[in-house]
């Protein structure tokens, strides 16, 4: 059985494994094994501390297989995006360029760099073994951090973003990167997001243009692949729409990928999950899948079973899937339907 878990210091060979199959752009991910000590560290420190807002805190999440222990996936919440220093993004704007005289009224799409979306908090780290990518596992990797923030609002921003993995050809090279980004730095788009997992965003954003890009101006290659999306991360990308975020304003300023933006009160998985007593019975007839988790905070579980449900309702578990979450006879659970 899959189970979603926060992550710990013991997992760390798992994840770098992990980490060095996800795709170029998951710079939250970087394949360094003392990055990677670093970001579990942060993240058990932040399941343990006391919290009443969002602050620095960062939350990380492994897929267990309960049965071998491998780990399949993994993702992450940052409490507060550039907590510690701005969050970069480029907005999609647009300029009026307009003549009285001559009669001539142009609107032109720019790109401005701004922080806009520092202080919400930020999903990260989404990635998932190749051949699970078409299943409820998916689901569970990507929306199980939703039902955590459900049960634990106090933690996290009122607006929650995404930044989805742009596009970028069979040999990592960026259209947008080389249109834009490669002019300032003279390194490949590849380079350029190692550097970045290895230290920070920040310091590569400080040197992109601080004026509007006029996106006519840049070559037909790079004005297709803004807001497309990489193939390998379609799958966290269709999730996430289903899930209410919103895809026009914002794009990545390294491969043009789309920054999603939503309020965290109208995230599907948020506003729509239920908690419901739980009772242990034996396997009835089957229902449909139902993404549970057990509320906690430390020791929080979340998987994905059918259940024959009827909301207000106490909800029947059998002893296995009980024992894997942590939770018995007369327990609360908060569900959602995948």
């Amino acid at each position: 059985m899959l189970v979603m878990r926060p992550a710990q210091l013991s997992d760390l060979a798992e994840v770098q494994r992990l980490a060095a199959n996800s795709p170029i752009g998951v710079t939250s991910l970087p394949e360094d094994a003392e990055s990677l000590r670093d970001k579990i560290a942060a993240s058990e420190a932040s399941f343990s501390a006391e919290v009443s807002f969002n602050g620095e805190e960062s939350y990380f999440f492994v897929l267990e297989d309960s049965a071998t222990g491998k780990l399949a996936g993994c993702s992450g919440i940052v409490a507060s995006a550039g907590y510690s220093e701005p969050f970069y993004s480029f907005r999609n704007e647009t300029f009026v360029h307009a003549s009285r005289s001559l009669g001539i009224h142009n609107k032109i799409h720019v790109l401005s760099l701004c922080h806009d979306l520092t202080g919400n908090s930020l999903l990260t780290s989404f990635h998932i073994e190749q051949n699970l990518k078409g299943g409820d596992s998916a689901e569970l990797t990507s929306r199980a951090r939703l039902l955590f923030m459900a049960s634990h609002p106090e933690r996290f921003a009122d607006a929650v973003v995404v930044e989805i993995v742009g596009y970028s050809d069979e040999h990592s090279e960026s259209p947008f990167w080389d249109a834009v980004g490669r002019n300032f730095f003279d390194m490949s788009y590849a380079e350029a997001e190692r550097i970045s997992g290895l230290k920070s965003r920040t310091f590569l954003a400080e040197l992109m243009p601080h004026y509007p890009i006029y996106v006519p101006l840049l070559p037909d290659s790079a004005q297709e692949v803004m807001g497309q999306v990489h193939p390998s991360v379609q799958v966290t990308f269709d999730i996430l729409m289903r899930e209410g975020f919103e895809t026009d304003h914002y794009i990545d300023i390294f491969d043009g990928g789309p920054s999603l933006h939503a309020r965290t009160s109208g995230i599907r998985s948020i506003a729509q999950s239920r908690v419901a007593p739980i009772r242990i019975a034996e396997g009835g007839k089957g229902g449909r899948p139902y993404m549970i988790s057990n509320g906690q905070l430390q020791d929080f579980r979340a998987l994905v079973a059918e259940l024959d449900w009827v909301p207000g309702k106490p909800v029947s578990l059998t002893a296995e899937v009980a024992e894997v979450l942590g939770v018995g006879e007369g327990a609360s659970v908060r569900l959602v339907a995948v």
